[in-house]
């Protein structure tokens, strides 16, 4: 046999070899198929003269995975886990093993995209109806959504919502100053390009201010659970609404917020067995009363019923709402934390009722006895209070240092008081530890237990029952509750069984070696606000993926801490609205944005205050050069900033990208450039050095985050060094890089750095990948969109191509033409797919009728060639309709999908046979997936909207009633 050189040999190991679908000898063939000989002459057919990069990505060179999780190992080595007792609304958890191995590190959840499509997402909408459930119960309200971002961002969510439903007159919005210090810093950047006006006062204050609404914290950041009956009803009184920020562990033993006036509950779902990842991700909540479910911000699931009358889940109600009324949207809410919203469910549904009352109990128990400790030796501790004590007229930094010594962590409160908060982990070790650094001896901790009363206010103890349906009280053995996740995952389609070819979306491989890191302790378990020796490691990984980001774009500077797409929008946005204030120019408050755009880019503008104009497209899909230019003439001295996509949303490299750019900066204003699409662009062209100035990343797209079922998604927001200042400031100012983030803009998330426990898979991705790596995905990107579109244009045409025929790393196939000749729709081809065993493109975006399709560097030559199978096969069958080989009505797409228990009765209602509707194509009798339910009926779902645990005789077959 022939001898390979070691360079060749390395280079297959290499793991840029395991992220990319097709091989060299596929890569080829497909290259013959579009028409060129190279990936390098492709490129150049598709992408423009005037934006493509010179030289390669100055980045090191690629390295293997055990390598990679190496050096990072090393990395993560120099982070200290202390005992952290810090509190301030992060707590320590035990994720349970069954969670941890079968929801976190399982693909079967953490590769799944947004459940949009009800038919293949009915297991996730299992758990995320037991989210809602576990938080509607345990705060007393009548409704909750299926998660928000964080604490933070989910008061902010809580004000805007109380603005639009109050009926008092008042534009002020009183904070307790027992909110979390975070909360309040988000809620001053979110209030004051809106025009509201935030007072900040003490407890009492709260009564006799004029307001929409007030939010208060229960129990209080300094632990305090105070009774806030009279305050609820001095504000309604008023025409204000009152929302609460909570703590779900703690409503096991205090009154809930919805028994005593409360009108909305947020809060984190983090102690809930989510570790601490130095700040995320943690999915937040939001209840509220009945009548706000139309305005509620965030996803909702809800229950329908399919065709066959079987009861079935769906996002239900406004949950799009950013896309539906854009420019007049209330929130830009689009990522939730679906993965971590399904972990805290499981716990609830791991624990039950019971577990969880017991864990909070034996949490507070611990608190009382310090507490009593403490007195006895004359260190005065604060009185009401769950699992949070208020240490007052002590010499705090002795206590710190004392506890740095012991590896502790305190918060740190002011030079006379600390706090201590304690959780779930603590054990009696460490109350003994806790009271020595005070000088305090607890001695038998028994007889302690025996003679301390709890500290609860009585008047405030629960005694109203929750998590009273059998999901809660069933799953308790690890064998119940793994045969149910099993269950669930069962249901849904996600990447590890299936290519997920949904345009403007990139859903691509999310490797093992990338996840790996995301467990280990040193990253896990970091409180967000330990001391900045301790993680030394979090910040020389976190400045390494900000210079990666940073020469991807060529930008100048990077923000870590927006924890989705959406939010990076708004902080790009922010900083634009500060420079132009730090010039004088505040009155510039107009943002241009093309028809096509993303519905986000409007809802953000919106946010910060802005005044949406919105700017044609041509024929062609492409921004209307002219009437942009008209735009920013008329608005010349109020133009602010043009929103645009590139590539385009339409799937093309616009020509006219520089112009555009120019017209603007002629004109005033600032380019955002949304960075959905820069999986096109990694390698080949930089958005940074054609005149953009701002840009959002999606790293749960193109930098290989897992889209988890609708969340974790991080959203860094990219700048050139004059918006650098004005990036979103750190909660801890002096953690900060200099000259980035001492403006004027305040935070957007709860966390200096979001949800930044993930942030090692983009590192490892970027550092296994290297330059030359990520040139060749995002070429092998445009080859496999090229590809589909090619092999697919006999049957479909193409409703955008660019500069030779070619399109970008989506094509968007235009199914109109054939819904006027037979009545099959989009929506038809899409739940046909089903049967294929495939999720459908984006469907209806950005053109109704349409499918959009990118397929993304990592599916293989083999998938894509199942997909375009699977697409000719429908083809044929539409063409079998419009000959009248197939009834018009009567048809395997308008039926579609077709459950087993249909395909299986003893009855066959239609025209068509059975094998057709199950078996479309041969290869599906080796591998079939069963869609759980059938066609799901939308408009059932929005009259008859339920959004909580289905009762059990619900599930009774149809026939038998």
């Amino acid at each position: 046999m022939s001898r390979e050189s070691l360079r060749s040999l390395e280079h297959h190991d290499a793991f840029l070899e395991r992220h990319i679908g097709p091989n060299d000898a596929e890569i080829a063939q497909m290259l013959r198929e579009v028409g060129h000989d190279s990936l390098d002459a492709l490129t150049a057919a598709i992408v423009p003269d005037s934006i493509k990069a010179t030289g390669g990505l100055a980045l090191p060179p690629p390295v293997s995975e055990v390598d990679a999780l190496a050096k990072l190992r090393r990395i993560a080595e120099r982070n200290e886990v202390f005992r952290s007792f810090i509190g301030q609304g992060y707590y320590g958890t035990h994720v349970p093993n069954v969670i941890l191995r079968n929801i976190l590190e399982n693909p079967a959840w953490y590769t799944a995209y947004t459940p949009y499509q009800a038919e293949i997402s009915q297991g996730r909408m299992e758990a995320l109806i037991n989210f809602q459930t576990m938080c509607a119960d345990l705060t007393g309200m009548e409704i909750a959504n299926a998660s928000l971002l964080d604490e933070a961002t989910a008061c902010a969510e809580a004000m805007t919502l109380a603005r639009r439903s109050s009926k008092a007159k008042s534009n002020v919005f009183f904070v307790s100053r027992g909110v979390h210090p975070q909360s309040i810093a988000v809620l001053r950047t979110r209030a004051e390009p809106l025009g509201i006006e935030l007072v900040i006062g003490d407890d009492a204050e709260a009564a006799g201010t004029e307001a929409f609404g007030v939010l208060l914290q229960y129990p209080d950041t300094f632990g305090a659970v105070n009774d806030y009956r009279a305050v609820a009803e001095a504000v309604h009184a008023r025409g204000g609404l009152v929302a609460v920020a909570t703590d779900l562990l703690a409503l096991t033993l205090i009154a809930p917020p919805g028994e005593w006036g409360a009108d909305i509950v947020v809060g984190s779902t983090q102690r809930f067995g989510v570790p601490f990842g130095f700040g995320g991700p943690h999915a937040a909540f939001m209840a509220c009363r009945d009548a706000f479910k139309r305005s509620m911000p965030g996803r909702l699931i809800g229950v329908s019923i399919d065709a066959e009358g079987r009861p079935a889940y769906r996002l239900t109600l406004q949950t799009r709402e950013q896309h539906i009324r854009r420019e007049k949207a209330t929130s830009n809410i689009c990522t939730a934390q679906v993965l971590l919203a399904v972990m805290a469910s499981m716990y609830a549904v791991w624990h039950g009722p019971d577990g969880l009352k017991r864990i909070a109990t034996r949490t507070h128990r611990y608190a009382a006895m310090l507490a009593h400790a403490l007195r006895e030796a004359g260190v005065a501790v604060g009185d009401g209070f769950f699992d949070t004590l208020h240490v007052t007229g002590v010499d705090a930094e002795q206590i710190h240092n004392y506890a740095s010594r012991a590896r502790i962590n305190l918060r740190k409160i002011d030079a006379t008081s600390v706090g201590i908060a304690l959780d779930e982990t603590t054990t009696r070790a460490d109350v003994e530890a806790l009271a020595r650094l005070f000088g305090v001896a607890v001695g038998d901790l028994d007889a302690l237990d025996a003679r301390v009363d709890d500290a609860l206010p009585p008047a405030l103890v629960r005694r109203s029952p929750y998590l009273q349906h059998p999901v809660f009280n069933t799953h308790h053995s690890e064998h119940e509750l793994l045969r149910y996740l099993r269950t669930l995952a069962d249901k849904d389609l996600a990447m590890d069984r299936t290519m997920i070819p949904l345009g403007s979306c990139t859903m691509k491989l999310n490797a093992t070696a990338e996840m790996i890191p995301v467990t280990w302790p040193e990253f896990a378990n970091i409180h967000p606000l330990a001391p900045a020796s301790q993680w030394s490691g979090y910040r020389q990984m976190i400045e390494e993926l900000e210079a990666m980001l940073v020469e991807c774009t060529g930008y100048d500077a990077v923000s870590l801490q927006p924890n989705s797409g959406a939010q990076g929008e708004y902080a790009g946005l922010l900083a634009i609205r500060a420079y132009h204030a730090s010039r004088g120019e505040a009155h510039r408050d107009v943002c241009l944005i093309p028809d096509s755009a993303h519905g986000t880019n409007p809802a953000s503008a919106q946010m910060c205050g802005m005044t949406v104009v919105v700017t044609k497209t041509d024929a062609n899909g492409n921004v209307d050069v002219e009437d942009l230019r008209r735009a920013a003439e008329k608005y010349s001295d109020r133009l602010a900033a043009l929103m645009v996509t590139y590539p385009s949303t339409h799937g093309v490299f616009e020509e006219d990208i520089v112009e555009i750019c120019e017209i603007v900066h002629a004109h005033g204003g600032q380019v955002y450039t949304d960075g959905a699409n820069m999986n096109a662009l990694v390698g080949v062209a930089k958005p940074g050095k054609w005149g953009s100035d701002v840009s959002h990343l999606n790293l749960h797209k193109t930098f290989c985050i897992p889209h988890g079922g609708g969340g974790p998604g991080v959203g860094p927001c990219a700048v050139k060094a004059h918006l650098a200042p004005f990036l979103p400031r750190a909660l801890v100012d002096d953690v900060r890089t200099p000259g980035v983030g001492d403006g004027s803009t305040g935070m957007v998330s709860a966390a200096t750095w979001g949800s930044a426990s993930i942030l090692p898979i983009s590192w490892m991705y970027i550092t296994m990948m290297g330059a030359a790596g990520l040139r060749r995905a995002t070429q092998v990107a445009l080859l496999n969109a090229n590809y589909i579109a090619k092999r697919l244009a006999p049957h479909y045409a193409t409703l955008y191509t660019g500069r030779n025929g070619l399109v970008a790393h989506e094509c968007i196939l235009d199914l109109r033409p054939l819904k006027d000749e037979t009545g099959v729709s989009a929506e038809d081809v899409a739940k046909r797919l089903i049967d294929f065993g495939f999720h459908a493109p984006t469907l209806s975006f950005p053109v109704a009728g349409t499918l959009m399709v990118e397929p993304t560097e990592s599916e293989s030559k083999h998938e894509l060639d199942r997909f375009v199978d699977a697409m000719i096969q429908i083809r044929d069958e539409i063409r079998a309709i419009a000959d009248g080989r197939l009834d018009r009505d009567d048809n395997p797409l308008r039926h579609a999908p077709h459950t087993a228990a249909v395909v299986s009765a003893s009855e066959w209602k239609h025209a068509y046979p059975r094998e057709l509707a199950a078996f479309p194509l041969p290869s599906l009798r080796q591998g079939k997936y069963w869609p759980p339910v059938a066609r799901v009926d939308n408009v059932y779902g929005d009259k008859n909207v339920m959004c909580a645990c289905i009762p059990i005789d619900a599930y009774a077959d149809p026939a038998d009633a």
